[in-house]
């Protein structure tokens, strides 16, 4: 009867914040799925409906590794948005502008600016940025156009296994973001306490995964919109994968 009671509650506080409270801690990040790469929306076990979010995504594009401009396109197969190319690419990236929030009195949330919600009590701005790394570096990772938040390796070269140090610069405009919260497991560990960012926008993590890593960075910055929010919120990817023993 206490479990009972307990998960009684837990469901009740869950209820009572909201689902768009949850979605606003949701990111885009790519992933294989059906040998494929596939753009995920999604956080931790979270595996959302990426589909009826399409519109939502402003591009998709691919890199070489000399940091050139390949063709890619992002096309549904499925409950997927799956990433087709003509080449095979070093980079691929993503970016989603999912739009206004605001907060009413009640804690419920509306997809729109705290101009069009009266007695809002908090509006934000939310955009969603993804980098990928198809394969390990070769030299210094270039700064993306379009990723106006973006997690870049320090260094030319990635760790290859599982625990070792990766430091990492988070850029906003292309300088250094100071103050932005750091977290190393997206996927496995969404909940996990932030690192913050040092004066030159840098923090050391441990790769968690031999395999699938989804490193996350947020940042809030002054509204773009003062009239209608009173932040604009970040969230920015970094995913790669680390190579299993052979079978």
């Amino acid at each position: 009867m206490r479990i009972t009671r307990k998960l009684a509650v837990v469901a009740s506080l869950i209820a009572g914040m909201g689902g768009a409270d949850l979605a606003h801690s949701h990111g885009i990040y790519f992933a294989q799925r059906s040998n494929q790469l596939a753009l995920i929306y999604g956080e931790g076990s979270d595996d959302l409906d990426v589909i009826k979010r399409q519109h939502k995504v402003k591009s998709v594009t691919a890199y070489d590794e000399q940091g050139k401009e390949v063709s890619a396109q992002l096309t549904p197969n499925g409950p997927l948005l799956v990433v087709n190319t003509d080449k095979q690419p070093a980079i691929v990236a993503g970016t989603m502008d999912y739009g206004l929030w605001s907060k009413t009195t009640n804690g419920e949330w509306q997809n729109k600016g705290k101009d069009e919600v009266p007695g809002a009590t908090f509006s934000e701005h939310t955009f969603k940025y993804a980098v990928h790394l198809c394969r390990p570096l070769n030299g210094v990772m270039p700064v993306l156009p379009g990723q106006k938040l973006q997690i870049v390796p320090v260094g030319k070269q990635m760790p290859d296994q599982m625990g070792q140090a990766l430091t990492v610069r988070v850029l906003y405009d292309g300088k250094p973001a100071p103050g932005a919260e750091v977290q190393p497991d997206f996927v496995n560990d969404p909940d996990s306490k932030p690192l913050k960012t040092g004066a030159d926008g840098t923090v050391t993590i441990k790769v968690r995964n031999q395999g699938l890593n989804v490193v996350v960075a947020t940042l809030d910055t002054p509204p773009s919109e003062p009239a209608k929010a009173n932040q604009d919120e970040h969230k920015a990817t970094l995913s790669f994968v680390l190579q299993h023993l052979p079978e």
